[in-house]
């Protein structure tokens, strides 16, 4: 669909995605783009769409940033890779991963699937107004794992076990579709409530998030 197209920025995903489209053998010409991808931060997306000329396709790849921000230009799209990005890494991050595409018009949805999809991706639909609860949720399962580690990598840490033991238990856990296991799923709540008094006397700053966890676990998971 695109033959030319502009990648601005080379940040985690503007180098992932511009790696992928070198190898899709797409011409990345900054002087006569089809297609300008702003790959650049979420605050940036505005000033940088309203300092382009008009005339190509403009999308961005923000899952939290409404279309709105690429005004004046009205061949416009979104597409959010769903996946978290490294500099360690390259367009391999990108396969197998889903992405969310917001579009007004038939054209422009098309134009979004076919980036994806050359990109290797596997695109969904995704309302604009859904866009703040997508991400939020992208937020959850990516974020706020990296803080989960981090937890129970201070309390290994306090009790002498290696961290390292952690990430097979982790993937383990993916594997098995998230199968809920442990105390909570057995009703086992004195070994609740000890965990509570160890992580007091070794962690106090982790006991709110534990019983937070307990408790959002008890409502949505049991």
């Amino acid at each position: 669909m695109f033959r030319r197209i502009d990648v601005i920025g080379s940040g985690r995903v503007g180098s992932a995605v511009s790696g992928r489209l070198r190898q899709r053998a797409v011409d990345l010409d900054s002087s006569d783009p089809e297609l300008v991808l702003l790959c650049v931060p979420d605050a940036a997306i505005a000033e940088v769409a309203a300092a382009l000329p008009l005339g190509p396709w403009i999308a961005h790849v923000s899952g939290a940033t409404p279309l709105a921000a690429l005004e004046p230009h009205a061949r416009r799209f979104g597409m959010h890779p769903l996946q978290t990005f490294t500099r360690s890494r390259g367009p391999e991050q990108l396969d197998g991963a889903w992405a969310a595409v917001t579009a007004e018009t038939e054209d422009a949805q098309a134009a979004g699937v076919w980036l994806a999809e050359t990109l290797g991706l596997r695109p969904f639909t995704l309302d604009e107004s859904a866009r703040t609860l997508y991400h939020a949720g992208a937020v959850f399962v990516s974020n706020y794992l990296v803080t989960l580690h981090r937890a129970a990598t201070l309390l290994f840490e306090s009790a002498g076990a290696p961290p390292a033991a952690l990430e097979p238990l982790m993937l383990r856990t993916i594997e098995n579709d998230f199968e809920l296991t442990g105390p909570i799923s057995r009703g086992d709540w004195p070994t609740v409530a000890a965990h509570r008094g160890a992580i007091r006397d070794a962690k106090p700053e982790l006991e709110q998030l534990y019983d937070v966890l307990a408790d959002a676990t008890l409502e949505l998971v049991t």
